[in-house]
């Protein structure tokens, strides 16, 4: 098991070299001038080639990629390794931007996890359980048109009413959890409702299926012919045997929700990954672009590999 974990690993970092070469490929590819963008309005020529110089913009592109990533490893200008660089817009360190937003959006994405996850489970294993009743097709239903409600329309519709309509809940916010527990909980208590809400159906249609599944195997049938009670097979066995996809699945959304969830922040106006990203594309901010990439494919890969080693708890079949 160790000898697989160590060749995930591997292949991460190998992952995470690719996206970098990609990233900041494609990023390069876009007709527009970084130095324009850090130019204030009438911009003269020789202030545009100032800039570029200054910047390292007049190198070819190959000779900032690499400046880029000896940064990552030695760091510059005072900055811990990995450096990011500068935003090209306020001058400040990129690696210092993402370590401000990350908490928001961390914030954000795990409680909302437990939530989406949790619920999602219980409810498929709950209909799976009881197939064809009425509660097997009424949490398809609500499943189903989960799935078909977009995220920005239930955020507003749930602000609209919960907010500014009752006053039911205080308006969404981000505060330290170290300052004030009970109000960074309030403050984005209608953001997790609405990540898990709109996230939980695809669990529940996944765990609908996959215990649908295990309990029609042999081993299920077994176990149920030794006299165990129908909790019992359905937790012990039928759960455990479709734990797999359903993890995989989650680190999946955990990782890449990591990277920035733009939509839930925008509409409850959170300063977190997402937001950041949307205003450094709308300002052709490269570097902030660049290392947010980076962040969320760390988020990705690390989740992975993360669930490699619990399917390998989870499946002995997998420790060879």
């Amino acid at each position: 098991m160790i000898g697989r974990l160590l060749r995930r690993c591997a292949l991460g970092l190998l992952t995470l070299a690719g996206v970098s070469v990609l990233a900041f490929l494609l990023l390069f590819a876009v007709p527009r001038d970084p130095a324009a963008a850090m130019c204030p309005k009438n911009c003269d020529t020789a202030r545009l080639e100032r800039i570029r110089e200054e910047w390292g913009l007049s190198e070819p592109v190959p000779v900032q990629y690499l400046s880029f990533a000896s940064r990552l490893f030695t760091g510059e200008d005072g900055c811990a390794a990995p450096c990011l660089g500068r935003s090209y817009v306020t001058g400040e360190q990129v690696s210092a931007m993402l370590a401000r937003a990350l908490p928001v959006t961390a914030s954000v994405v795990l409680p909302a996890a437990v939530l989406w996850v949790t619920s999602g489970v219980l409810l498929g294993t709950v209909a799976a359980a009881r197939p064809r009743s009425a509660a097997d097709r009424l949490i398809g239903a609500l499943s189903l048109a989960g799935l078909a409600l977009p995220l920005y329309l239930v955020g507003a519709v749930l602000l609209l009413i919960l907010v500014y309509g009752t006053a039911a809940l205080p308006q969404p916010g981000w505060t330290a959890p170290s300052d004030d527990p009970a109000q960074w909980a309030s403050g984005l208590l209608l953001p997790w409702v609405t990540l898990g809400a709109m996230l939980a159906p695809g669990y529940t249609r996944l765990a609908r299926a996959q215990v649908g599944d295990a309990l029609g195997t042999d081993f299920v049938r077994t176990a149920e012919a030794k006299g165990l009670t129908g909790r019992a097979v359905v937790g012990r066995h039928a759960l455990r045997a479709s734990a797999g996809p359903l993890a995989t699945l989650a680190a999946l959304d955990v990782g890449a929700a990591l990277g920035g969830t733009v939509i839930t922040e925008i509409t409850f106006g959170l300063n977190g990954l997402g937001r950041t990203v949307i205003e450094a594309v709308r300002t052709d901010d490269l570097p902030v672009v660049l290392g947010a990439v980076l962040l969320g494919a760390v988020f990705v890969i690390g989740a992975n590999t993360i669930v490699d080693g619990l399917q390998a708890v989870i499946d002995p079949r997998l420790r060879r």
